[in-house]
C-alpha cells in the first residue's frame, strides 16, 4: 500500500506540548512564536521530520499556520480544512479561524503588546511572507525576530529521521528535453537579465531541470536538496550523495557537480566575496537564504524561479505521456467504479477497504509507481470535508440512500493524474440530483470555455461559479491547479481560481474541479485534468481562441444527472465525452466490466 490509514493526529498530547513550546519561548524572551505548515522548500506535502505544525497541534492538513504566544494561540486554515481542523485540535488550546476573512496579523496585534518579540524560523517561511508581515506588525511596534534554531526541534524528542531514498533518472524519453538543454535555457535567462546566478530551492524545479527524480516527499517523486545554477559554468547540487548512486551519478555529472547540503554556505560565503548579484524568488525562496547572502556581500536579487513557467508548459513528449497515463488511469478507475457499483448497496463496504480496492486497480496496470496523494474516500456527510482522509479508527460505511465521494490520483512515469467523481449509493434523492447536476454544470463551463491569449485562472473562475451563484450557493476552494508530469499533483503557477494570477499558456495542465459541500449532508466534487490548447479561429470570428483538452477519461455517475436541468450544448458536451471514453477505454478494458462501461456512456437526453 502507498497509503496508511492510521490515525496520524494526536491533539491529546496538544496541552504538554504547547506549555513546553511556552516555557521554552520565556527562555528565549520571545512572546510568540509561528509554526506554518511548511519546510525549508516549501513543499506541500511536508517529510515526516519537518511535520512541526501536526506535531503541535494535532492538525494533519496540507496548509495552515499556528501562531503561539505565552496565553493563547490559534490556528489559521483557509476553507478547505476548516472543519478537520476544529475536528483535530484540542478547542481550549487552539482558536480556529479560516483565511481570508480573519487575518494572523490582526489577531497578532490585538494581543502582543508594543515592542513584543513574535519568533520565526527563516528557514520555513518564504522572503515575502516575512517582508509582509514584518510591515504589518512593525506599524504597532511588535517586532518580527529570527531564532537560530527552531524550538519546536528542541522539543520533538522521537522527531523521524530524515529519508535515505536514492535519486532516480526521468528519461528523455519521459521528458522530453535534456537536463543540458535545460540549464542553457536558464543560464541564457540569467545573461539576459544580468545575473551571476540562481539559487533553487523548490523540490520540484530541481527534479525538472535534473530530469532527476526521488522518494524523499510521500506520493511526491521529488528528492531533498538545492541547486546553484551560475550564469556561466556548471551548477552545483548540494544533496546527500549517499542518495546518488552510480545508476544516476554518470548522467548527473556530465552536466551538475555534486556537494554534501553543508558546503552550500561556502557557496553563498564565495558568491559574497565575488559581490556575486543572485536570484532567490521571494514567493518560494526562504528568508534564511536573503539573509545569508546580504550578510556574506552577495546582492539579493528578486525574480521569479526560471524554471517555474517552461516546467508548467508541458512539451510534445509529456503531452503524450499525459494522454497514455490518463488512459491507464481511466482503465483503473473504470475497473473500480464497476466493482463498487456491484458491492456498494449491500452496506459492508467502508471508505477504507473502497480506497485500498482503488489502489490496487491502479496497480494492476504494473506501472503505477505510487499514488499522487492520499485518498479522499468519503462517505455521507464525511464527503462535505473537503479534504477528508480515512482512518481504520474513523471509518465510515457506504449506507443506501447517501453519496460518496473519491478524490485519488496515480504517479507513473510518463505522468500525474487527479480526478474526483462523486456516486449514489443506492437510489440518490431529488436534492441529491439536483446538486450534482448544479456540480456538473459548473464543470461543463469550464470543459468548454474558450479564452484568448492573456487569459489569467482568475478570468475564468467564475464561469464555474455562476451555476451555483445563481442559487445562493459556492464552494470555498480554487476550481483548479496546475499538475506537474510525474511531479507534484498541486504545481503553479497556472491555477483556476480568484488568486489565479498567471496567464494561462497552450501545454499547461489543470484540475478543473467545482464543487458543493452541506456540512452534515454530503459532498459533491466532479475534477478532470484539462490541457489548454493552442490559439485557433472560430469560425465568424475576430480573435484566435485557446481552450482545454479532457484528459481524464472516467463516466460521471448518470443516476445523480438530471437531464432537464442542461442546457443543450451541456447535454451534447456530456454525451460526447462519454462516447469519447466508451471509445478509448473499451478496447483495453476487461471483457467483463465492458458491459458495466457501456451502461454507465449511453447517451442521456
Amino acid at each position: 500500500m502507498y497509503q496508511s490509514f492510521e490515525e496520524a493526529a494526536a491533539p491529546a498530547a496538544s496541552v504538554e506540548r504547547v506549555k513546553a513550546l511556552q516555557r521554552e519561548l520565556r527562555s528565549r524572551r520571545l512572546k510568540g512564536f509561528i509554526v506554518p505548515h511548511s519546510d525549508e522548500h516549501q513543499d506541500e506535502f511536508l517529510p515526516p521530520p519537518a511535520e512541526r505544525l501536526a506535531w503541535l497541534t494535532g492538525f494533519t492538513g496540507s496548509a495552515g499556520v499556528a501562531i503561539v504566544l505565552d496565553r493563547a494561540a490559534a490556528l489559521f486554515v483557509d476553507g478547505r480544512y476548516i472543519l478537520q481542523a476544529r475536528a483535530q485540535t484540542d478547542p481550549a488550546l487552539f482558536e480556529v479561524l479560516q483565511t481570508p476573512e480573519a487575518k494572523p496579523s490582526a489577531w497578532i496585534a490585538e494581543r502582543l503588546n508594543k515592542n513584543a518579540a513574535l519568533g520565526y524560523d527563516p528557514a520555513l517561511h518564504t522572503i515575502k511572507e516575512i517582508e509582509r508581515l514584518g510591515e504589518t506588525l512593525s506599524r504597532n511596534g511588535i517586532k518580527l525576530v529570527p531564532v537560530e534554531s527552531n524550538p519546536i526541534d528542541a522539543l520533538w524528542e522521537d522527531r523521524p529521521k530524515p529519508s535515505v531514498a536514492p535519486v532516480i533518472r526521468h528519461g528523455v524519453e519521459y521528458s522530453g528535453r535534456s537536463a543540458k538543454d535545460k540549464i542553457g535555457d536558464v543560464q541564457d535567462l540569467l545573461k539576459q537579465d544580468k545575473v551571476d546566478a540562481v539559487l533553487l530551492t523548490m523540490l520540484d524545479s530541481i527534479a525538472w531541470l535534473f530530469n532527476i527524480r526521488g522518494g524523499d516527499i510521500r506520493h511526491t517523486p521529488v528528492v531533498l536538496a538545492y541547486a546553484l545554477v551560475p550564469a556561466e559554468g556548471r551548477p552545483t547540487l548540494f544533496i546527500d550523495p549517499a542518495k546518488v548512486g552510480d545508476n544516476v551519478r554518470g548522467d548527473l555529472r556530465d552536466v551538475v557537480d555534486i556537494a554534501e547540503p553543508a558546503a552550500l554556505a561556502d557557496k553563498i560565503k564565495a558568491l559574497g566575496q565575488a559581490k556575486a548579484r543572485v536570484r532567490l524568488d521571494p514567493e518560494t525562496a526562504p528568508m534564511r537564504f536573503a539573509k545569508l547572502l546580504e550578510a556574506e556581500g552577495a546582492k539579493f536579487v528578486p525574480g521569479t524561479d526560471p524554471c517555474v513557467q517552461p516546467k508548467a508548459i508541458k512539451n510534445a513528449v509529456e503531452i503524450k505521456g499525459a494522454r497514455q497515463a490518463h488512459l491507464r488511469d481511466g482503465v483503473a478507475m473504470a475497473r473500480f467504479l464497476a466493482w463498487l457499483d456491484q458491492t456498494a448497496d449491500s452496506g459492508r463496504i467502508d471508505e477504507v477497504e473502497a480506497a485500498i480496492k482503488l489502489e490496487a486497480c491502479r496497480r494492476e496496470s504494473g506501472q503505477l509507481k505510487d499514488i499522487s496523494f492520499d485518498s479522499i474516500s468519503a462517505a455521507g456527510p464525511n464527503g462535505a470535508v473537503v479534504h477528508y482522509r480515512p482512518t481504520f479508527a474513523n471509518k465510515r460505511a457506504l449506507k443506501p440512500g447517501s453519496l460518496y465521494l473519491i478524490d485519488s490520483g496515480g504517479q507513473y512515469l510518463d505522468g500525474t493524474t487527479d480526478v474526483t467523481r462523486t456516486l449514489a449509493v443506492g437510489t440518490p434523492s431529488a436534492g441529491m440530483r439536483k446538486h450534482y447536476t448544479m456540480v456538473l454544470k459548473s464543470h461543463i463551463a469550464i470543459a468548454t470555455a474558450r479564452f484568448p491569449k492573456g487569459t489569467r485562472g482568475q478570468d475564468l473562475d467564475p464561469f464555474a461559479r455562476r451555476p451555483l451563484w445563481e442559487a445562493g450557493l459556492d464552494y470555498d476552494h480554487g476550481t483548479g491547479h496546475g499538475v506537474g508530469s510525474y511531479l507534484a499533483v498541486h504545481e503553479g503557477p497556472q491555477r483556476l481560481s480568484r488568486l489565479g494570477t498567471a496567464e494561462l499558456e497552450p501545454g499547461m495542465i489543470l484540475s478543473n474541479e467545482p464543487g458543493l459541500y452541506l456540512e452534515g449532508q454530503y459532498g459533491i466534487r466532479l475534477e478532470n485534468l484539462v490541457l489548454v490548447t493552442p490559439p485557433e479561429p472560430i469560425p465568424g470570428g475576430t480573435r484566435d481562441m485557446m481552450g482545454f483538452e479532457t484528459l481524464t477519461l472516467v463516466p460521471f455517475d448518470r443516476r445523480l444527472i438530471d437531464p432537464k436541468q442542461l442546457l443543450p450544448f451541456e447535454l451534447a458536451w456530456l454525451n460526447a465525452y462519454h462516447a469519447r471514453v466508451r471509445r478509448e477505454i473499451e478496447p483495453v478494458l476487461r471483457s467483463d466490466d465492458k458491459a458495466w462501461l457501456r451502461h454507465a456512456t449511453a447517451p442521456i437526453g
